[in-house]
C-alpha cells in the first residue's frame, strides 16, 4: 500500500528475524526498562515505552521532547538494534541515519489516539515504524486532525513509513488483538519507531 508518503511493506521481517529482533529488543529492557509516561495534563499514557539511540522521546510536566538519558534510571539509552538500521538503510530513502527510536509496548487494553509526530527538527526525514507481536488496528489520517481516516491492521514483521506529504499525517493505534500472535512472552504488541530527532549534518 502506498499514499502520499506512506508505504506498507508486509511481512518485511521474516520469523526469524522477527524472533531475533524481538529477543535484542526485551534483553535492553534491562537497561532501559519500559515505563508508563505522563502527558503534560498529567494524564498517564496506556503503553509502557522507552527508547534506544542518542535521543529518546519523553513525556511529562513539562512537555513533549527528546532526551539523552531515561527519566527513571538516568542512564543513556541504549543503542539502535543494528536489524533496525539495516531497515532504514533499506526502507527510509533518508538523507542520513535515525538518532532516536521510540519502543511502545501495548498489552490488550492499551491504545494510542490520534496525532501528529511533531517534536522533531527536520520533517524531510520520515517515521520508519516496525510490528512485532500481536496485530494492531492501524488508524491513517490526513494533515488536518477531521480529516477522513482509513484502518488497516499492521501484524508482526510488518513495516510501514511516514514520509513526504504523510510524514504529518494523524496516526493511531485503536487497539490490539490479543493472542494474534505468540511472538511476545505473555503476549502484546511492541512498536519500535525509527525517526531524526535533531537537523541532519550532512
Amino acid at each position: 500500500m502506498q499514499r502520499d508518503g506512506f508505504r506498507l511493506y508486509p511481512a518485511a521481517l521474516d520469523a526469524a528475524a522477527q524472533r531475533a529482533l524481538a529477543d535484542e529488543v526485551t534483553a535492553a529492557f534491562e537497561e532501559a526498562p519500559p515505563y508508563r509516561p505522563v502527558t503534560p495534563s498529567g494524564k498517564a499514557m496506556s503503553v509502557r515505552m522507552t527508547n534506544f539511540g542518542p535521543w529518546g522521546w519523553i513525556t511529562d510536566a513539562r512537555g513533549y521532547r527528546y532526551e539523552a538519558v531515561h527519566p527513571l534510571t538516568g542512564r543513556p539509552w541504549p543503542p539502535i538494534p543494528p536489524m533496525l538500521l539495516g531497515l532504514w538503510d533499506r526502507l527510509a530513502e533518508a538523507a542520513g541515519p535515525p538518532d532516536a527510536c521510540l519502543v511502545n509496548f501495548y498489552n490488550a487494553e492499551a491504545r494510542m489516539g490520534l496525532h501528529q509526530d511533531k517534536d522533531e527538527e527536520d520533517f524531510s526525514f520520515p517515521v520508519l515504524s516496525v510490528s512485532l507481536g500481536d496485530t494492531a488496528v492501524f488508524r491513517l489520517g490526513g494533515v488536518r486532525r477531521g480529516d477522513p481516516t482509513r484502518t488497516l491492521r499492521l501484524a508482526s514483521g510488518d513495516v510501514c513509513v511516514l514520509g513526504g506529504p504523510a510524514r504529518l499525517f494523524h496516526h493511531g493505534v485503536d487497539r490490539v488483538l490479543a493472542g494474534s500472535s505468540r511472538l511476545i512472552e505473555g503476549g502484546g504488541r511492541i512498536n519500535l519507531t525509527l525517526r531524526r530527532a535533531g537537523a541532519a549534518q550532512i
